[in-house]
Parts: C-alpha cells; structure tokens; sequence
C-alpha cells in the first residue's frame, strides 16, 4: 500500500535526510588508505547516538539476509555491489567503496549511499561511478507529478544503456517513510507512461546500481554482501526524493 507524505511529513524526513548526507560527508572524509571498514562502522554507531536517531539495519532481516544485519551501515567494495557487510578488511589504495546508510528520526526514515575510490583512482572506477550518479540525476528529474513510475526506471536503465552498462532487475529503488521499505518497487529498468501514477506526496528511495561488466550477482559467505558474478566493480549512488507539485525534490542533499 502506498502512502504519500503530507507536507509537514516530507519536512520530518528532510531532517533525517540532511543528517544522513552529513554522516556520509564525516565518513567520505575518514575513508582512506589504511582505515578499517570496522572503524567506519563505529564511527557511523557514534554520529547516529549523538544524534539520537535509530538505525534501520542493526535488527533488519529480510528473507534475502542471513539473520539480522547487526551493523548500522552497508560498506560495499569493489566487487561487492549491495549489503556489504562491515568486516575486518583495512581500505587499499584504489579500493571502490560504497556507503549505504538509513537511519530514524523522530519515526521518519531516509535512506542514501555514496561510492567514492579510496586513494589513487582508476578511471574505469570513475566512469563507473559517474554512471550510477548520472543515472540517479536522471531518475530524479523523472520523478514529476502526473509522470508514472515507469518513467523513472526508463531513465536509469537508459543511461546505464549510454555507458554501456547492464542492469540487474533484482533489487531497486522503494517506498520509505515510517519504514525503511514501502510499496512501490522501483525498478532500475522500464518503460515510460507504466506503472503507477506519481503523486505529490509520494517519497523514493531511488538506488541505481550496476556491475562493470555484468547484470548477475552472487551472495557472499558472510549472507548478506552482494558481488558482481564475475568479479568487476560495482558502484551505488542513491537518494530520498519526494514528489511535490512543484516536482521532485532531493531529501538527502
């Protein structure tokens, strides 16, 4: 069932979103060469106390998961495209990271991941990224009243197209709001003028993500991290938007 958002509803949310982008910066800063992933999980557990916020991930666990997640946040890198699961592993010069982060304030969610290369980049890496981040541009600017839902995925999936990407239709974009996942679903691949009608009010997570050189993925022992099947980086850009009359508008800038 979707739900949209009052006004006063979509400002909650603005909130958590701007604390969530803030999190990410803090984070974006610290990941360097030499630096644990154990040490970005712990200092995303600091900021969200501070903040008084509530994770979405320590008790999340979805069918997909291998129990609950436990850790506050996803760090994804190279391969791993989706769900990393923060592990004893000290960041490479070169490595690709992915952040993904969702959290609570005062019961409204907002959910946002950032890649980012760690030391001296490759520039395979940053075309990569630069496709996830175009795609998620796209997919915003899609996002009208009176447009459908369609019309997102078939911006995504047509710059992951242009960058000669091909796109896993397992996991997308959703619904967010008083949970971490709502109806609807929101593919990263479409067609314009299907799927439901977009009314102001309604909020999406929109999360284009792909692989190097291939659409397959497959689990990790740990459960829950995501990797391309074949090994080639995967890179994830992802914000919570919400419909208004007036258009989208961006809540984890």
């Amino acid at each position: 069932m979707v739900e949209l958002k009052t006004p006063a509803e979509i400002d909650a949310m603005r909130t958590t979103g701007k604390f969530i982008a803030g999190l990410l910066d803090d984070l974006s800063g610290r990941a360097d060469v030499g630096v644990n992933l154990l040490d970005l999980e712990q200092r995303a557990r600091e900021l969200i106390a501070l903040r008084g916020a509530v994770s979405c991930y320590v008790d999340y666990a979805p069918s997909f998961g291998s129990g609950p997640f436990g850790n506050v946040i996803c760090l994804s890198v190279n391969d791993a495209a989706l769900h990393g699961l923060p592990h004893d592993y000290v960041l490479r010069d070169g490595d690709l990271l992915t952040m993904d982060i969702a959290v609570s304030i005062d019961g409204w969610v907002a959910d946002s991941a950032r890649s980012i290369i760690v030391g001296t980049p490759a520039t395979a890496d940053q075309r990569l990224i630069r496709a996830t981040e175009t795609a998620l541009a796209e997919g915003i600017a899609a996002a009208r009243p009176g447009g459908h839902l369609g019309d997102i995925s078939h911006a995504i999936g047509a710059v992951a197209k242009q960058f000669g990407y091909r796109v896993n239709g397992d996991f997308g974009g959703h619904g967010l709001g008083r949970t971490m996942h709502e109806d609807p679903h929101v593919a990263n691949l479409g067609k314009r003028g299907r799927g439901m009608t977009l009314s102001p009010g309604l909020t999406l997570a929109l999360e284009p993500w792909f692989c190097a050189t291939t659409d397959r993925i497959r689990y990790d022992a740990d459960g829950w991290t995501l990797r391309s099947a074949d090994g080639s980086r995967a890179a994830h850009s992802e914000h919570t938007i919400a419909i208004t009359e007036s258009g989208p508008i961006v809540l984890t800038a």
